[in-house]
Order: structure tokens, then sequence, then C-alpha cells
């Protein structure tokens, strides 16, 4: 096989017959690839966790279990990567399981080192083709409309078709949702996907002081600025934090959104106005009108078309792809070589409580990318503090195995926060010596 095909990929090999494990082991080492070989379940998942390959190559007969049900938690631990099933049992039945389960290929005993390299050389175009084509995917979508709304759960689409929806009838819209979930970035999808697109989208923040310069802002001053309202036109205002608007205020927008007038500051005559209204709130409006900080009648003019924004948490199948565009977005403002984070990462990010939401995401992936010295993005190159907001997903289901996952996980924190060990000891409640013995049980690198 070529040296240029080869360069840069990486095979693990799972085989529990030691002369042929070794056997192919040493040939593909001469073909260029980057080599790790096992020969059992257990030890496979073990190595795979530590780094991402680009292929594998399982047996289906494994000591401690089979190379399909093996597939299938490899999948889970790097979707990326690709699996050929060799076994030396072929049945129909045996590879209509393997291919099912996501193999793409299947080889009969005793391997021939020609057809080996055919089907490797094959699967690496195809791999190569498959990685084009995600890109191409990403890209159009990011170019059809929503294009910055990055994610493909099955939350986000459902949120999404609602939006096209509420978009058209340019009715106004109130959005509810935690800090930090992006409302801005929805209402300007909303705004994008309406009638009036082509005209200006105009942001507020509703928290402004004091109260004199809001009311100019939002509603301009006579014989003077002319105020959000006005320059907009036909398109959109979004106010963002309605439930900070002063009292006084209130009553402005009301009239704004009632009689689509607004009264400059310091003027006698009402200017009429036809934007659409977008508000967008983290707080529970109803509790602030029964406080006596929210006027009712704004609010039910506010809350009939309400969409609420989901967190971060509730989303966690678009942290990868979120990821990958903070990557890129931030790689290329530093200047950096950058590629994208390894399986682990992505794992950890998933684990992670996330209350900033998807702006705390922006920001952990910012400070990874500034620390990546590699081409992906390590746990260690995270946040110091962001395991202590979740830990790894183990893949077992034994308490006993998770305990003690996350017993090395705890540790690994402590230790890093604070190097002195006797200060580590003392913070975790332990004994020294009972901490060094938790090092070597647990192999915990320092």
């Amino acid at each position: 096989m070529s040296g240029i095909i080869a360069q840069r990929k990486s095979i693990l090999i799972v085989e529990d017959e030691q002369i042929i494990r070794e056997t192919l082991a040493e040939f593909l080492q001469s073909e260029g690839f980057e080599v790790r070989s096992t020969g059992t379940v257990t030890e496979a998942l073990k190595i795979a966790k530590e780094r991402d390959y680009d292929v594998a190559v399982c047996d289906v007969q494994l000591p401690d279990g089979d190379g399909v049900k093996l597939l299938r938690q490899l999948h889970r631990i790097n979707p990326s990567i690709f699996v050929l099933i060799i076994s030396a049992y072929a049945t129909v039945e045996n590879a209509v399981e393997a291919f099912t389960a996501g193999a793409f290929d299947y080889l009969v005993k005793p391997v021939r080192f020609e057809e080996l390299t055919n089907r490797l050389q094959r699967l690496f175009k195809f791999q190569d083709l498959y990685k084009e084509n995600q890109r191409l995917r990403k890209d159009l979508v990011r170019n059809s409309g929503f294009d910055q709304i990055v994610g493909s759960s099955a939350v986000l689409q459902n949120l999404l078709k609602t939006i096209r929806k509420v978009a058209a009838t340019n009715s106004n819209v109130l959005l509810v949702g935690e800090t930090g979930t992006g409302k801005e970035l929805f209402a300007r999808e909303i705004h994008m996907a309406g009638p009036n697109k082509d005209e200006k989208f105009v942001a507020v923040n509703c928290g402004t002081r004091p109260v004199e310069t809001l009311e100019a802002q939002l509603f301009g001053v006579e014989n003077g600025q002319p105020g959000v309202f006005r320059v907009a036109g036909t398109g959109t205002v979004f106010l963002d934090e309605i439930a900070q608007l002063p009292p006084g205020t209130q009553s402005e927008l009301l009239r704004a959104i009632e009689y689509q007038q607004v009264m400059p500051v310091g003027g006698t005559e009402a200017v009429k106005v036809q934007a659409r209204i977008i508000a967008a709130t983290s707080r529970d409006l109803m509790r602030e009108v029964a406080e006596g900080n929210f006027q009712e009648d704004l609010f039910y003019r506010l809350d009939g078309v309400k969409i609420r924004i989901p967190p971060l948490r509730e989303r966690l199948d678009d942290i990868p792809e979120l990821v990958e565009y903070f990557v890129v977005r931030h790689r290329d403002a530093m200047g950096k070589r950058v590629t994208g984070a390894s399986s682990e990462t992505i794992r950890t990010l998933m684990a992670a409580h996330w209350k900033g939401n998807v702006r705390q995401l922006d920001n952990a992936v910012e400070r990874a990318v500034m620390m990546c010295e590699g081409e992906e993005i390590q746990p260690q190159d995270l946040p110091p503090d962001l395991l202590g907001m979740g830990s790894s997903l183990p893949d077992t289901d034994d308490l006993r195995s998770a305990l003690r996952h996350y017993e090395r996980l705890h540790i690994t924190r402590v230790l890093k926060q604070c190097p002195d060990k006797k200060e580590a000891a003392r913070r975790l409640k332990l004994g020294l010596s009972s901490l060094y013995r938790k090092i070597e049980e647990l192999k915990i690198e320092l």
C-alpha cells in the first residue's frame, strides 16, 4: 500500500490468536500505519478510550466477548471509526449480523495480505468521501436559512419547525429560556425566516439604565434620535430580558403593541411604527406579574406566541457539532492548527451540567483551543473546573466500575487543583498513605 495513503492512519487490531495478531501488526506497520493490537474485548475498549483510531480489525470470536458486540461499543466510543470484521467461520448469518451492526467489510481467515490491502484502500477512499460528504452536508445546512444554529438533535429540529411556522405569520413572539441558550440567535432566525427578512433587525437589552436612556433608545427623542422602533421600519425589534423593563416603560411598550405607535421622549405627538417585536426573558414572567413587577396586560400581549428555548442539557446530542463549529471559529481567529476534539473530550463535555448553556460551552472551547498544543483538544485542555460539573460517562452498566471511574476522575481533579498531596489528602478527607494507595490502585497519572 502506498505510504501516502497509510500516512497518519491508525489501526487497532483485536485478535486473540497471537501469531495472527503479531503477523497482521507487523505487516501493517511495514505499510506505514500506526498499529496497536490486543487479544481481548476489555483491553480493546480501554485502548479505544485512550485515543481515536481510524480503523479497527476485529475477530468475531474473542475470549471475553464477540467482535460484533465490540463493534457496537467501539462506535459508541468513537462514531467515526471504521471496522473490518474477520472470522474463520464465515456464514451468511455472521456476515449479515456484522454489516447490520455497522461493519464496513468482512474478511475470512486466513487473511491474505493482498486482500487486506485492497480492502483497506477501498475503506480509506470511502472514509475520505464520507468525511467530505459530512462537511458538505453541514455547510449546506448552515446555508439553508438557519446558518448560525448548529445541531441536528430531535429537540432542535422540532424547535426549528416551530420557528418556521411562527416566523411566517409576522406575529410578535416571546422567547423564554435560561441565560446562555442563544435567545437572540433564535430571534434573528425568526426574523430571517419571516416575510420582512430584508428589513433591519435591531436588538436592545432592557436592563439598560438609566430609564431615560432606555426610553430614548427605544422610542426616540423629539427632534433628535429616531429610536429603534422607527429605525427598524417594518423589520424586527428584539427586546432582550424584557422582565427588567422599568414599569413606566412597560406602559409605553404596551402602546406600541396595541396601537402601533410610540411617543418620543419630550414629544407631544405619537409616531406610527410597524416593527415586529420579539421579546426574550430568562425569568418567569407569570411570577413577575404576581409579584407586581410586570404589567399583566403587557404579559398577555407578549405571551400569545411563546417559544421555549431548551437548555443545552436537553440537547446534548448537539454538543459534538457545536464543538466542531466553535473549534473552527476560534482556531481561525487564533491562527492555530486545531482540527477538532478527541472522543474522550466530547464525552467529558457531554457529561457536564452546563449551567451557562451554549455560551459556557463556547467559552470552554475557546479556552481549550488556546491551550491545545496538538491537533486535537484533549480533556486536559478544558477549563480546570469543568470536571467538577460532571463526569466522563463510563462505558459500563456495572455500578462498581462506574463508582471506580468517578473516584478516579474526582481524585484527578483535586490533584490538578492542588498539587500538594498533603493538602489534596486533607480536602479529600483521606490519610496521605491512603491517597498514595488510591493513586496507585486507580493508575492516576500525576
